[in-house]
């Protein structure tokens, strides 16, 4: 939250003008734009001579004038955009962070949308948001049919057809989306609380991620895939564990070399905005291909859609394997692979660009999983 302080600036005439400082900096009632400061018209003396002026700079005004905007700022009564920016609605904010997502990310914020629609009034305040909604609206989550499964009801002709709920894993992901949008509210003022902070996530159910072995990955790379580019950035993905979102925004300028350290990508993670540095092998740059232009895309033409999915699926299909693939499984196989090779997992935490060890420890247990299950192909008659 914002916090209001007095401050004194030198002026003329041996006097200092009082101002009142806000941080983090908030819109200008008027304006809109950003500020920090915001001078009250009053001033003090350094020196006060007479009586008068040793009164004038006793005057209490500029403190009260200082308590008061901090109620204000802490109620959201000043320091807004503008009262209807004050009266955004919860849907029409979340669909402000909808839009600006992008890829395959963007699908499951406008699938929360469906939900939230469902639950909460169209006309619902921001600021009308309490806790106690908000863990409302995750009960009903954990008990929600599947957008998908009530059209097929719906469109049923038998009246016996049952939907089917969401997983725990769904929800999670979905009421999370809220959580985000709460935050993203609460920074930028337009909640007094931060009410992601006081409502806890829906807790994840262990799943079982999918990976190809060293084999089948060599299988799928001989295989032809009727789009190439597609092909290309998935193996891309195998052997360096990027998400599909790096490598399409990918150019061919974050494509780096030196003589002391290799070859390297330099790049801005689209999901946590963190900066990275990571070394790729010659192979990996083999696979680019011819450099193109600094600022051309380098997997050009590479889309999400559910039509690529589709070939993806036919393409893992055609190389004869049965695991249920998508494009993220290819940066599992990245990591199971590296851990299976004997990488540390540390390592391999910085090569994914995790935040937390405890991300990457999933991919151990995955490796520790299919040790087991090649401990057991191995039997003999006992008998």
């Amino acid at each position: 939250m914002t916090k209001v302080t007095l401050h004194r600036k030198p002026m003329s005439k041996a006097r200092h003008t009082l101002y009142l400082d806000y941080y983090p900096p908030i819109p200008h009632p008027d304006t809109g734009k950003l500020t920090r400061r915001e001078f009250l018209g009053l001033y003090v003396f350094d020196t006060p001579r007479s009586q008068l002026d040793k009164q004038h700079n006793r005057e209490p005004l500029a403190e009260h004038i200082r308590a008061s905007r901090q109620l204000d700022v802490q109620s959201m009564k000043y320091g807004l955009l503008s009262s209807a920016r004050r009266n955004t609605s919860l849907l029409a904010y979340y669909k402000e962070q909808v839009a600006k997502r992008s890829g395959s990310n963007s699908g499951n914020w406008q699938s929360t949308l469906y939900y939230l629609q469902r639950f909460f009034p169209e006309g619902l305040r921001l600021t009308e948001l309490t806790v106690a909604a908000c863990n409302d609206y995750k009960n009903y989550l954990l008990l929600a049919n599947s957008q998908r499964s009530m059209k097929t009801v719906n469109n049923s002709q038998s009246s016996k057809k049952a939907a089917k709920l969401i997983s725990s894993n769904t929800a999670h992901s979905y009421f999370n989306k809220l959580k985000a949008t709460l935050k993203q509210a609460y920074k930028e003022d337009l909640i007094a609380t931060d009410l992601s902070a006081k409502i806890s996530s829906i807790k994840p159910a262990e799943t079982k991620r999918e990976y190809l072995t060293m084999e089948e990955l060599q299988a799928l790379y001989k295989t032809e895939c009727p789009l190439p580019v597609l092909k290309r950035a998935a193996i891309f993905s195998a052997l360096t564990g990027l998400r599909f979102s790096d490598i399409k925004q990918l150019t061919w300028s974050q494509l780096q070399h030196s003589q002391a350290e290799g070859h390297y990508l330099h790049f801005r993670q689209q999901k946590t905005q963190g900066a990275e540095k990571l070394p790729v092998s010659r192979q990996v740059v083999q696979l680019l291909g011819e450099r193109g232009d600094p600022a051309a895309v380098v997997f050009h033409g590479l889309a999400y859609s559910a039509y690529n999915n589709r070939i993806l699926r036919s393409w893992v299909k055609a190389a004869g394997i049965t695991k249920y693939i998508t494009f993220h499984c290819f940066r599992h196989i990245n990591a199971t692979l590296q851990l299976a090779h004997g990488t540390d997992i540390y390592t391999v935490s910085k090569l994914l660009g995790h935040r937390k060890l405890k991300t990457t420890q999933i991919y151990a247990k995955v490796v520790d999983r299919s040790k087991r299950e090649a401990a057991d192909r191995i039997k003999i008659d006992l008998s």
